[in-house]
């Protein structure tokens, strides 16, 4: 029978030799060598983190901080190589999440599917 724990690891090294984990550290890498976007990619990293433990906190976010959040958004997203760097992330996180719905799949049929929120 084989080891979970080998297999995890065989999937952890599948993930490091993905075309997607190497597009993504292709684009880390142009955007941690360009001393602009650098910090202008950790200036919006910081705020993400903030305003999400602000969240798990349970504490009020003000109208201020979401339209200063919108900002720094806005100008990442106009910086090309911040923006295929958050591309590239997305399709990794794509690849990731359909992974954990294969391997959690074991105990969707045991329990079955969780009820699909339909919040609008």
């Amino acid at each position: 029978m084989p080891n979970i724990y080998d297999s995890a690891y065989d999937l952890e090294k599948a993930i490091r030799e993905s075309e997607e984990f190497k597009n993504l550290t292709t684009a880390f890498e142009a955007v941690m060598n360009d001393p602009s976007a650098k910090q202008m990619f950790e200036s919006f990293r910081d705020t993400q983190m903030e305003l999400q433990e602000k969240q798990m906190q349970g504490q009020e976010i003000t109208e201020e901080e979401v339209q200063q959040a919108q900002k720094v958004v806005e100008l990442v997203q106009q910086h090309e190589d911040i923006s295929k760097l958050m591309e590239e992330e997305q399709r990794l996180n794509l690849v990731i999440n359909d992974v954990s719905r294969i391997i959690t799949k074991p105990l969707e049929d045991l329990y079955g599917a969780p009820e699909e929120s339909t919040e609008e």
